[in-house]
């Protein structure tokens, strides 16, 4: 049965979209704002009930009209139909609903800290490549739920450099011949484009995923490539010729440069490959790691634990803070990076480990090994109950938890207060604007 219905939208769920309670379902109204009355479909499937907005009757002041052309469509920025305010409030309340809700406590959130001009701030920016008939190509973002490419020249949140590469690269291949791959069929040549850019240097990575090894007119592209955008400081080819989502393959060879751009944050310089996880507004993540370090309060005679490391961003930055930092990381390619980024900068007191951070923390709280501050930052899953067993059983007295989903933290931050530790501070940040992503800090000291 499929009827209309006249709703007010009270809620919303920890992606920021709102809903509705329908017979125990949450039905989601993307593209909505809570407080917003609306005339919905509700389509009442006994298995999979869904809701689509019809008419928005009543609107929040806080709406507007989004910037991009595409946004209904991409997916990608969810949140551009409310001012940049709003934004900051939603993502502010979601911490202290989640923190109340799952980790059971109440404490005063200050508000999200957002930037000033929130918008062209990625650093790495990547796109796919497509065939689109009569010998033209076309450029973009998967449309949301589909393998559908919509075509774009500008993204609101990509850097406005790397736009004008991509736009060079799809002229490039047209003029000479150089398809876009075709997954399904296993023919043609480039995939994607993932171009990484460093604001403080302005050194730029360009790498191609193709899904042939095979480059035709390799050397007059790339001549043509630099001579039109000579602030490239490097152009790799990446080869995946596999059928998967994954953009990246395992082979790779430099074409031009040496395979690394130089970054500097906070006073360090950092070489960042192709494949290094970093993260990708510079902007605040300075203000991240200068608000996580503040509130850590470190001093010299402390050991640190960073831990999920990457490339030792946060341990380099905090080495001179403290005795000596223990960088503990999976990614064997990250910790090669790391050790390279701690000589570049000529830090001695740091040392790192190739090792799952869990069993780290197990094989150190059972050899008593000395650890007086840990610093995380782990992946969205967060780091779950055996690390956090093994932090109480170390009796670390301060952990710093630094994470991109608030609700994987609060679980995990749970288990540390039911062991004697108590929230001294706590700071969303607004590392994404207009998608529905907060980073969040806690700091949290043992009794």
């Amino acid at each position: 049965m499929v009827f209309e219905k006249i709703i007010r939208l009270d809620n919303v769920n920890n992606e920021l979209i709102p809903y509705y309670h329908y017979k125990g379902k949450e039905l989601i109204a993307p593209s909505t704002i809570t407080g917003e009355k609306v005339k919905v479909q509700i389509n009442d499937n006994p298995i999979f009930p869904s809701l689509k907005v019809l008419e928005i009757l009543k609107e929040s002041p806080d709406r507007i009209e989004p910037l991009c052309p595409i946004f209904h469509q991409c997916g990608g920025c969810t949140l551009l139909h409310m001012t940049y305010e709003r934004q900051l409030k939603e993502k502010t309340e979601l911490v202290r609903r989640v923190l109340q809700g799952i980790a059971g406590i109440k404490v005063k959130v200050p508000d999200c800290l957002g930037m000033e001009n929130p918008y062209h701030y990625r650093n790495k920016n990547q796109v796919v490549f497509k065939n689109a008939g009569n010998g033209r190509i076309i450029s973009g973002f998967y449309e949301k739920g589909t393998h559908n490419v919509i075509d774009f020249k500008r993204c609101l949140i990509q850097d406005q450099y790397a736009d004008e590469i991509v736009e060079t690269i799809k002229k490039l291949m047209i003029e000479l011949g150089i398809p876009a791959y075709n997954e399904d069929y296993q023919q043609g040549f480039l995939r994607h484009v993932l171009i990484k850019r460093s604001f403080a240097t302005n050194q730029t990575m360009v790498v191609l995923i193709t899904g042939k090894n095979n480059f035709p007119k390799e050397k007059e592209f790339i001549s043509r490539l630099l001579v039109l955008h000579p602030n490239i400081t490097t152009i790799i080819q990446n080869l995946n010729n596999s059928q998967t989502s994954a953009v990246l393959g395992e082979k790779e060879k430099v074409l031009y440069g040496n395979g690394y751009i130089l970054d500097i944050l906070m006073g360090k310089k950092f070489l960042v490959s192709s494949k290094s996880f970093y993260q990708v507004n510079p902007y605040q993540t300075e203000v991240l790691y200068k608000t996580a370090l503040e509130m850590a309060n470190l001093n010299r005679n402390e050991v640190l634990l960073d831990a999920y490391s990457g490339v030792g961003t946060i341990g380099i930055i905090a080495s001179e803070k403290v005795k000596r930092v223990v960088s503990v990381e999976i990614v064997e390619e990250a910790v090669k990076a790391g050790i390279r980024n701690a000589k570049l900068n000529n830090i001695k007191n740091i040392h790192f480990n190739y090792q799952d951070a869990t069993k780290y923390m197990i094989d150190s709280a059972r050899h008593g090994s000395r650890i007086d501050v840990v610093i995380l930052d782990p992946p969205r899953r967060g780091c779950g109950d055996l690390f956090m067993a093994a932090v109480i059983a170390s009796k670390i007295k301060k952990v710093i938890y630094i994470s991109c989903n608030p609700v994987t933290q609060a679980k995990d931050i749970k288990k540390l207060l039911r062991n004697g530790y108590v929230v001294t501070g706590v700071q969303p940040v607004d590392l994404f604007p207009h998608t529905s992503h907060v980073e969040c800090i806690i700091c949290l000291q043992k009794r």
